[in-house]
């Protein structure tokens, strides 16, 4: 039980947040009931934490939203790919709003040298885009998260608030059916809900890994956006979910 236990802990460590199928598809020998169990007995030890849907390592909750080095590691074949279909969104002369985190770093890695008016508050996008001439890059004031390398507070706030974006590409932690698209940081959320409110086109950047969690802070729901940007992970439910609500599906 032990070795299992410490395996659970293992799995959940590497990849800072998985969902309760996540588990049963890596762990098939043990049933739902022992997962379960495993769970408890690991919160209640402080080995890991359980959260609706599945469970977060104990440096993910303690560092907010994880350290984003260690986010960038993570699925990353998935967030290439998710990066590359994003690509497809952009035109020359867009004012485009580029959220924080590893995906959207991995985004802004690719984006080709044309006119752009590149908005945003992550400073780790904000280094992929120096290589870009023909572009402009804004970055808004505000307090660094030193582990998103993002800018929050109401600077920022006040500062969305005055531009009109054609296009805004919104990071994500968690994505649950009851709770929507939320983040670990009420700033953060506040932040990503103005970017919607201004853009004419919100599409949210989501690795398959993220679906099935819940995070402490909602930001959007299916409603709220135009679409998702994903990998080919992505489950039948969510995909359907959102054809349902006309939504894009990426």
């Amino acid at each position: 039980m032990q070795e299992r236990r410490q395996k659970i802990v293992e799995f959940v460590n590497r990849l800072g947040t998985v969902s309760f199928a996540q588990l049963k598809a890596a762990f098939p020998e043990v049933s739902e009931m022992t997962l379960r169990t495993d769970l408890k007995a690991l919160d209640e030890e402080r080995r890991l934490v359980r959260v609706h849907g599945g469970a977060k390592s104990v440096e993910v909750v303690v560092g907010t939203d994880d350290f984003l080095l260690r986010r960038s590691l993570r699925a990353a074949p998935e967030k290439a790919q998710i990066a590359r279909k994003a690509l497809g969104l952009l035109r020359p002369d867009m004012t485009i709003y580029l959220d924080s985190g590893s995906t959207a770093t991995a985004l802004a890695r690719l984006i080709p040298d044309e006119r752009y008016q590149i908005f945003t508050g992550s400073m780790s996008c904000a280094g992929e885009l120096l290589r870009l001439t023909k572009a402009r890059v804004f970055l808004p004031g505000g307090f660094l998260n030193r582990y998103s390398q993002s800018l929050y507070g109401v600077h920022p706030m006040q500062f969305i608030g005055q531009v009109n974006f054609d296009l805004a590409l919104i990071g994500t932690t968690s994505y649950a059916e009851k709770s929507g698209f939320s983040c670990g940081m009420e700033e953060e959320a506040q932040l990503k809900r103005a970017v919607i409110a201004q853009a004419e086109r919100s599409y949210v950047l989501m690795d398959a890994g993220k679906v099935g969690l819940t995070s402490t802070f909602t930001f959007a729901s299916l409603e709220d956006i135009d679409g998702i940007v994903s990998d080919d992970g992505l489950p039948d439910e969510v995909a359907a979910a959102c054809r349902l609500r006309d939504k894009q599906v990426l």
